[in-house]
């Protein structure tokens, strides 16, 4: 996958999780497939407008459906989250070294200043 596809890919993702319907559905789905009967229970919307909300996450490659005889059971894609954490993960960690380095610093002050009032101190 190219930079430009996997951006595409991302924004696609977030984009579909930015719906609360949407993430509650991930959440139901982590926990194992179901049939847009099972996941549409809690919601006080249509099975139509669950029908949508799940076209959407499947247009963001995060669900996909499988056909088992009647049933269309909805499964989520643990890969697909998985790139969204690794990206999360990416800006984290960056994040993570410049506080370090900001503790690192802000220990060095502390002790410089320590040293210099101890110096200022008379015996």
């Amino acid at each position: 996958m190219d930079q430009s596809s996997t951006e595409d890919a991302l924004d696609r993702a977030f984009l579909a999780l930015a719906d609360p319907v949407r993430r509650r559905i991930v959440a139901r789905l982590s926990r194992g497939p179901a049939t847009v009967n099972e996941l549409a229970e809690p919601f006080p919307i249509t099975k139509q407008a669950i029908s949508r909300h799940i076209g959407v996450l499947e247009s963001a490659g995060l669900v996909t459906r499988t056909r088992d005889a009647q049933r269309r059971p909805v499964h989520l894609d643990p890969a697909a989250l998985e790139r969204m954490t690794a990206w999360i993960d990416t800006y984290r960690l960056e994040a993570e070294r410049s506080f370090r380095s900001l503790d690192a610093l802000l220990q060095k002050m502390a002790a410089t200043d320590a040293v210099a009032l101890e110096e200022e101190e008379p015996q």
